[in-house]
């Protein structure tokens, strides 16, 4: 079995070898780039299954090589990408989901949790969507919105909509169960492979996200609705 090529962009040499040797062990062969540039310069010959991105970087930020990374219009584009970012200073994972990270874990982190963010994230990726989805109708049509879960590829009036795998998977979560009111915990126990802290705003940053890529108006959404005080609700109603 092939094993999954990761490339991790960090200037902080000590920190990187011991996650290149932790994940290592665990299967993973970890290219390691110091600087954004040479990250960027990477990803095309790496190839890699997921990028591990550090937020604060001397010359390119992390969040500008995100922005990149997403701006690219081959496949790479699509490679998941996990943000690092220091203290775990909302804001910054606010930015950085904004930009299309599909997971962050603030510094300093336990190896161990790395590794299960890592395999969360690829395992979504691999799985196709949520655990456990009903695969009964590989695409799901919603007037002019269709979501191909085989394909994970999202349309709008036949226009490509640009989303990470992990917004991809919040999406299917959410139309799967259209018309139904959905908690944020639900919505997250839908998807499963990651835990948020209580009170935290990913949810909302992806939901917003998802919405600037599938409303014809993302202020005023008429797909995904907010339930003020309970959660979300995916609508039924045709375009």
């Amino acid at each position: 079995m092939t094993p999954h090529r990761l490339l991790m962009i960090e200037d902080d040499a000590r920190l990187a070898h011991m996650v290149q040797e932790y994940l290592g062990q665990s299967g993973f062969e970890v290219t390691h780039a110091p600087d954004g540039e040479q990250g960027l310069s990477q990803l095309p010959l790496v190839q890699p299954d997921l990028v591990i991105l550090d937020l604060m970087m001397p010359g390119i930020d992390g969040l500008e090589v995100c922005r990149r990374i997403r701006a690219l219009s081959n496949e790479q584009a699509r490679v998941p990408v996990l943000m690092l970012t220091a203290k775990g200073d909302p804001m910054d994972r606010i930015i950085g989901l904004e930009l299309g990270a599909d997971d962050y874990l603030p510094k300093p982190f336990e190896p161990r949790e790395l590794l299960a963010r890592v395999r969360a994230v690829l395992r979504r990726r691999a799985e196709g969507g949520p655990a456990g989805a009903s695969r009964t109708t590989p695409v799901l049509r919603f007037g002019s919105l269709e979501i191909d879960r085989d394909g994970r590829t999202v349309t709008v009036a036949e226009q490509p909509a640009e989303l990470t795998s992990y917004q991809f998977d919040l999406l299917v979560a959410m139309a799967e169960r259209a018309g139904r009111v959905l908690t944020r915990d639900q919505i997250m126990e839908a998807v499963r492979g990651r835990e948020l802290e209580a009170f935290d705003r990913s949810i909302d940053v992806h939901i917003g996200r998802i919405r600037s890529a599938i409303e014809v108006d993302s202020k005023n959404p008429k797909r995904i609705l907010t339930v003020r005080g309970v959660g979300y609700v995916f609508a039924k109603q045709q375009d």
